[in-house]
């Protein structure tokens, strides 16, 4: 890896990556392996976790063609110079912002959409004129293994690189020098992420998660509310990290939503081998789930098969803040329901935890969306649906604190990955004296006259 970080430092420092030629041309690169092996694709995420062709495209190549296209459109646009406003002070000059690529990027992907959230971010990288170093989730061997194939057959490594690691090579990895470190992935090692870099000084990005609630209030659409809900929840069987984490309902309206997740539930034939729904990615995540589905609060679903990492989607009612699986990001089909009679009230639980990925609200009136909106913090979110805010590449995509720090998509990726470097072009015309010395009473004087 020291040799592949020092090959890319040369290959960017020779200004190899910068124009705006190859910066569209490998990302035409990109996008023609990907289209080239779609097939490929589907079959290694099929092995890892049983998603299906139509999931595959949706949620993963699909959005990475139109990531791609998108930014190709406005790249030219993105690199030109930003010109600003220059206060009286500096004037007579130019001021304007340059973006600069940051340099050698890591990028550290997760597994539970491993093609899309590791090349995501890299589509932003090589956009902004940076080489990358791709390093996939251990816990999805058959498309890591996959793309490792596809990286060394169609790239040069000094530009774009892929390497597997362990934990133990992962922590190798996070000692080198790299000039900004990318990580999608659980709170727990971006923690570990965030201390590695810090000892280099090393610029971070980190997407994590969190328990994103959902607000259900008694004005909204109650049976479109919970077609979205339950789509959103049991996508990739809820391995989603801005996936609907809980659900508060209004009493008034608690029985009639419950009947309608049921109903679509049942309608989306989410079953064992069904292209509708995946498995969980291992063992020991299934463990973990098992181990927060309490057989005494399940209102829908609940049948589990180890063998086939199979959980049915199910409603657990009768969940309180201090249950356990209230306690952690739960990650997987189970979506406690809980109700709520007064709004404020509801809002103080919610604040009482860290601030999540994402948040929801269903309601028909604009004071209940101004006052959720206003009272909790959140990366991002929808009114009336959830999830969908990500695929808008005009809005960036990140957390907040505990949820994370920095956003990407679009623009937004393409800023994440460069350096904005501020200019002030002086002309030679004209020069006020006031800051030179001798510093005199009548330039203070006329110095506090333009600074107040």
């Amino acid at each position: 890896m020291e040799t592949v970080i020092n090959h890319q430092r040369a290959y960017f420092l020779d200004k190899n990556t910068w124009s705006l030629e190859r910066r569209c041309a490998v990302l035409n690169d990109l996008k023609n392996t990907l289209k080239s092996n779609e097939n490929r694709i589907e079959d290694a995420l099929k092995a890892d976790f049983g998603k299906s062709a139509f999931e595959t495209y949706t949620t993963e190549l699909g959005m990475l063609y139109e990531e791609i296209s998108r930014t190709k459109r406005g790249l030219r646009k993105w690199m030109k110079p930003k010109p600003v406003a220059t206060n009286l002070v500096n004037w007579p000059a130019q001021s304007y912002i340059l973006t600069e690529p940051l340099g050698v990027n890591l990028i550290i992907g997760a597994w539970n959409y491993p093609v899309l959230l590791l090349l995501q971010p890299a589509v932003s990288a090589l956009a902004a004129g940076n080489t990358v170093v791709l390093k996939p989730s251990e816990n999805a061997p058959h498309v890591a293994a996959l793309l490792q194939e596809l990286i060394d057959q169609n790239f040069d490594p000094a530009h774009l690189a892929l390497v597997q690691a362990d934990a133990s090579g992962t922590e190798k990895l996070l000692a080198l020098p790299w000039d900004h470190i990318f990580f999608t992935g659980s709170t727990h090692v971006g923690k570990i992420v965030y201390q590695a870099a810090a000892k280099q000084l090393i610029p971070v990005t980190l997407e994590l998660g969190g328990k994103s609630p959902a607000i259900v209030t008694p004005s909204c659409d109650v049976k479109l509310s919970a077609k979205r809900l339950v789509w959103g929840k049991f996508l990739n069987a809820g391995q989603t990290c801005v996936a609907p984490d809980y659900v508060m309902v209004h009493e008034s309206i608690r029985v009639l939503f419950l009947k309608a997740c049921t109903a679509e539930i049942e309608k989306a034939q989410y079953c064992s081998g069904s292209h509708n729904y995946c498995q969980i990615i291992n063992d020991r995540h299934w463990d973990r789930l098992v181990k927060l589905l309490d057989p005494d609060k399940v209102f829908y679903g609940g049948t589990i098969d180890q063998q086939k990492r199979f959980i049915q989607p199910t409603i657990m009612t009768g969940v309180t803040f201090d249950d356990p699986v209230m306690q952690e990001e739960i990650f997987g089909p189970l979506l406690p329901v809980m109700g709520y009679q007064n709004l404020d009230d509801a809002l103080a639980s919610i604040k009482a935890l860290e601030k999540p990925l994402a948040a929801y609200i269903f309601s028909s009136r604009k004071d209940e969306v101004r006052k959720i909106l206003s009272d909790l913090s959140f990366g991002g979110g929808a009114v009336n649906d959830v999830v969908m805010h990500l695929t808008n590449p005009n809005l960036p995509f990140g957390g907040v604190g505990q949820s994370g720090q920095g956003a990407y998509h679009g623009h937004y990726g393409y800023l994440r990955f460069s350096h904005q470097k501020s200019i002030l072009h002086k002309n030679n015309w004209f020069e006020l004296p006031l800051k030179y010395a001798p510093l005199t009473a009548k330039k203070l004087k006329w110095i506090k006259k333009i600074l107040k």
